[in-house]
């Protein structure tokens, strides 16, 4: 698929003396507009009440949105490694904002199905190819420090709620003056479809800045000092290539897929209901004594641990490797979501404290995925590979609030929930990390019989003659 010559790969291959350090706030600019994604539940209250639906019914707006994600990701991150950053994050841009648009045409109109269509298609296809963009092109300009390369962009998109939450109580209030941020109002229908339209714009306009300002190292371009000799002599990283077709031919391919799948499932089941999730947990019969202000600035909070446990647990990465911090991740997480389940309720700062290091985990695990990809097999089609594998994101983006939502509305009804009424869905969560610490501990480097042919892989564009080479 050809693009414009002003988006085209040669396009922005950075001249010498270029400061690689520039790069990152171009990934951010993009990462923190789509990360709006983990600010759903700022509005899904106002969501029920506007289209008289469940709460499940509202949440598949959230699930078809991850589900085009991976799958977006799957189907271009071949077109995205050979067409550039610039064409990938202009495409997200216009897919992010249109679904936003269309979105708020559905809210306005009452209209569910167009709401699953804009946020969910539309706006899902734009956080899929948004999200992979940059990570190749970091991982090229830091081979040195791949996992710090990959957490400084991917933490943006943990971190997009950190500023899209108190934005969107903000605006719903401008656009609904009848709504004060407490529980005992809700926004109506129409000031979410204004916060929509004004969300769409302001996106747009940030992400084709950074869109504009990324660039690509030339092919034979590497860091001063940095001796590619050295990367061989960590356990499970390869100098050697593997292609995309071949990838997923491997057994580590889907071990890191289960892994990536578990990881998330656990994480995104609270990101998705935090709001009313702190203000249920501390209920005295009809009343909360968690004020919704509060449990928007509780997403806040949550916003912040997911990014900067993007970048501090996938630095720490690079230093004791990555399938420790893995370990770390499934391992402590289990126990955290046990004590979240046992004693969550017990008191505030406890419940805080431990839902936000199970989310710095989730945050952390996202991060650190495309440097393990880079570590296994190797830098030649490594966004291809990593948007195959966000395919995982999409199954766990149905499964984590299809569990969460199908087990509270068993429960009872939102609003009258209380901490008891979660804890089915707690420790499923338990057992699927529990899968996904066993799948981590089965990771083994691959077989050489995957690998590219030496000299196959010298360049930096990837050709699909290349991948089918084997």
């Amino acid at each position: 698929m050809a693009v414009p010559g002003f988006l085209a790969r040669d396009r922005i291959v950075a001249k010498p003396g270029f400061n690689r350090w520039l790069i990152p706030p171009a990934a951010l600019a993009v990462h923190l507009c789509i990360g709006q994604a983990y600010a759903t539940s700022v509005y899904k209250t106002a969501l029920v009440s506007h289209f008289d639906a469940s709460l499940t019914s509202i949440g598949v707006v959230f699930s078809i949105a991850i589900v085009m994600l991976g799958l977006s990701a799957a189907v271009f991150g071949t077109w995205v490694d050979r067409n550039g950053p610039r064409a990938a994050m202009f495409t997200a841009a216009c897919f992010w904002s249109a679904g936003f648009l269309v979105g708020a045409l559905g809210i306005a109109t009452s209209q569910l199905w167009l709401l699953y269509l804009g946020y969910g298609v539309l706006g899902g296809i734009g956080l899929g190819i948004g999200y992979i963009s940059p990570v190749s092109t970091l991982i090229k300009w830091f081979p040195d420090r791949p996992g710090l390369a990959t957490g400084m962009a991917i933490m943006g998109f943990g971190g997009g709620a950190l500023i899209a939450t108190p934005l969107s109580r903000q605006l719903m209030s401008f656009y609904d003056p009848a709504y004060d941020g407490t529980a005992a109002t809700t926004p109506s229908g129409g000031a979410v479809a204004g916060l929509f339209v004004t969300l769409g714009i302001v996106y747009l306009a940030y992400m084709l800045f950074g869109a504009f300002i990324v660039r690509v190292p030339a092919d034979d371009w590497k860091p001063e000092g940095f001796d590619p000799s050295t990367v061989k002599q960590k356990a499970l990283v390869t100098t050697d290539s593997v292609s995309a077709a071949n990838a997923i031919k491997t057994p580590q391919f889907w071990l890191l897929w289960v892994v990536l799948f578990c990881n998330v499932t656990a994480g995104i089941g609270i990101l998705e209901q935090a709001s009313p999730m702190i203000q249920d947990f501390f209920r005295e019969g009809d009343a909360s004594t968690v004020a919704a202000a509060a449990g928007a600035g509780f997403v806040g909070l949550l916003s912040l641990f997911n990014m900067a446990g993007r970048f501090v647990w996938s630095s720490t990465s690079d230093k004791i490797g990555r399938k420790p911090i893995y370990m770390v991740y499934l391992g402590v997480g289990l126990l955290l979501y046990v004590a979240l389940a046992t004693v969550g309720s017990s008191a505030t700062w406890l419940f805080v404290l431990l839902a936000a290091v199970i989310i710095s985990f989730y945050g952390g695990g996202f991060a650190t995925i495309p440097a393990y990809l880079r570590d296994l097999f190797g830098t030649y089609q490594v966004g291809a590979i990593h948007g195959r594998l966000l395919t995982a994101w999409s199954a766990a983006g149905v499964a984590g609030p299809l569990i969460v939502n199908g087990v509270l509305d068993t429960q009872g009804t939102p609003g009258e929930l209380v901490a008891a009424d979660y804890r089915i869905a707690l420790f499923i969560m338990v057992g699927l990390l529990a899968v996904g610490f066993v799948a981590n501990l089965l990771v083994r480097p691959v077989d050489s019989k995957w690998h590219e042919p030496k000299g196959a892989a010298a360049g930096t564009t990837p050709t699909p003659e290349r991948s089918a080479a084997r």
